[in-house]
């Protein structure tokens, strides 16, 4: 049996199911392929941040995920005497959702799973193992091994979103350079949560580094580090686990432990996240350590970064060079990740005396600082998406003389548009992205933009599903509304950060990519040039049949 579809993607973890919704919404034909016979049922990620929460937005499940999360969690990291050395408390909402969640990863999965239903040509496939590919000039043909026998399936592009251990990567011959630190972990899953705190506390004990987590649902995570000739026999020794437990709760022997289980920590990137038709997505792609929780939230970014690039491809709206620019895009971002990670498991697994006790007295000073304080609570640390490279126009500082000269004025270009609340042209308060939709958006500051727009970059916008919105203060709404030109989208700034945004910055206008990404920003006049730029550097055609 032989049968072809656009896109082939193997695995069905968090990352290739948020990629099939993705290109469910965009119309694509899919397969998923997933070895296993069912979703992996028990916790493994614990954190969701609020650029993978936009991403649940995006693809219209946000409001199943929700439910399963613990919003704006806290972290306290102690000292082996409980001293609290930082605390990390994110509360703004730049991207409209809490910074730091916590969440049960396999009813998210699930939600994800159970969010397809809605896309007849996306298909999801357990117990089915891809053995072998065969590409050509045409595609990608995969030989699978199926519950009722072996079937061929072909697609222009095969997505590995299977794991650290990937086949696909594998298949490739790519090299996953980095490293597999020496020290393991030990992690314990109870349910009816002894402790009840909401917040998340990492232990930076030299005798023993531990996290104690709060989940939804009333469930409790450990993870204790592990010392040399600690095998993972240990995680089934009662009597072991219950020594680890005793400084935490007033009786281990009455817990309700769900899950046991040893795991290592690594931190590898793959040479190479495309060759050909075939791409590597999330663990497929790196892996890092569980500390800063971002190995999951890593994965998402991937998905939302590569789903508009291969369904404007598989559709003949741009030519098969723009999936150049997802590793182009993505590979310095995650290995900043990898580093981040690296640092923080250093932070809490040293059990070196001498240079925990540098480390508590360092904490101490920046402690004294109210503004290393502030950026520490804020999470500042945390290494943000900046592409200089990719689907971007670079920017330069106007001249005119009617703009003040800001230099310091913050550069745009390469980052993640902000999402504060709106109001719709029906007068409700919504978040930016649902009023404006999904796609390609080009926001322009208090003035029309078909007054900046040639008839034919709009035409191409609209082909490639995209809009053009018209932001006002929100007194202005009723006006902007009965004005506008057919098209055009407008929004309200309620709460003013749209207004302090543009304020900030020397520019009027902002060509926003469906990741959320801005791909340029100019004065309001420069508009259609700069709009006929990030076509072509989006090597954006319509030449197909498909267009």
């Amino acid at each position: 049996m032989s049968d072809r579809k656009d896109v082939i993607i193997i695995g069905a973890g968090p990352v290739g199911l948020t990629l099939a919704n993705l290109l469910g919404q965009f119309g694509v034909s899919t397969v998923v392929f997933e070895a296993g016979n069912e979703l992996i049922d028990y916790p493994r990620a614990v954190g969701i941040d609020d650029e993978a929460l936009r991403t649940m937005q995006t693809i219209g499940l946000v409001d199943k995920v929700l439910p399963h999360t613990v919003p704006d969690q806290k972290i306290r990291i102690v000292n082996g005497d409980r001293k609290i050395l930082a605390e990390i408390n994110p509360t703004t909402r730049e991207f409209g959702w809490p910074r730091r969640n916590g969440f049960i990863q396999p009813l998210v999965d699930k939600a994800l799973l159970e969010g397809l239903a809605r896309y007849p040509h996306v298909e999801v496939r357990f117990g089915c193992r891809v053995e072998a590919f065969e590409s050509d000039s045409d595609g990608v043909t995969a030989t699978v091994s199926t519950p009722t026998g072996e079937e061929r399936v072909t697609a222009g592009y095969v997505v590995g979103c299977d794991g650290g251990r990937s086949l696909t990567r594998q298949h490739l011959g790519l090299k996953f350079d980095g490293e597999t630190r020496s020290t393991r972990g030990l992690v314990i899953d109870v349910a009816n949560d002894p402790i009840g705190t909401p917040h998340a506390v990492f232990g930076g004990d030299p005798s023993r580094g531990y996290a104690t987590l709060s989940l939804p649902h009333g469930i409790r995570r450990w993870e204790f580090t592990l010392f040399e000739g600690e095998t993972e026999e240990v995680a089934e020794d009662d009597e072991f686990v219950f020594s680890l437990l005793a400084p935490h709760v007033p009786d281990p022997a009455r817990l309700n432990i769900i899950r046991r289980r040893v795991y290592a920590h690594h931190a590898r990137v793959a040479e190479k996240f495309r060759v050909g038709r075939f791409l590597l997505a999330g663990d497929a792609a790196h892996v890092m350590p569980v500390v800063a929780g971002q190995g999951w939230n890593s994965g998402i970014r991937d998905a939302l970064n590569l789903g508009w690039k291969l369904a404007a491809v598989v559709q003949g709206k741009a030519s098969d060079r723009l999936l150049d620019s997802y590793e182009d895009e993505r590979r310095e971002h995650v290995k900043a990740m990898v580093a981040l990670s690296l640092n923080m498991a250093n932070l809490v697994t040293d059990h070196n005396k001498l240079r925990t006790a540098v480390r508590d007295m360092a904490a101490a000073v920046v402690d004294r600082l109210p503004r290393a304080r502030a950026r520490l609570n804020s999470q500042g640390y945390k290494p943000m998406p900046k592409y200089d490279h990719g689907i971007v126009v670079p920017s330069k500082l106007p001249t005119w003389k009617s703009l003040p000269d800001r230099e310091d004025a913050p550069r745009t270009v390469g980052t993640l548009f902000p999402q504060p609340t709106v109001r719709n042209e029906d007068g409700k308060s919504v978040l930016l992205d649902d009023a404006t939709g999904q796609g390609w958006r080009v926001v322009v500051w208090n003035n029309d933009p078909t007054a900046f727009v040639s008839e034919a970059a709009a035409e191409k916008l609209a082909r490639l599903g995209g809009v053009l919105v018209h932001a006002v203060p929100a007194t202005q709404l009723p006006w902007a509304k009965d004005a506008a030109a057919p098209g055009v989208r407008v929004v309200g700034d309620e709460s003013g950060v749209l207004k302090s945004w543009f304020d900030e910055r020397p520019f009027s206008a902002i060509i926003v990519r469906p990741d959320h990404v801005v791909a340029a920003e100019c004065l309001a006049q420069e508009l259609s040039d700069v709009l006929e730029k990030v076509f072509s550097v989006a090597t954006v055609t319509f030449e197909s049949q498909n267009a």
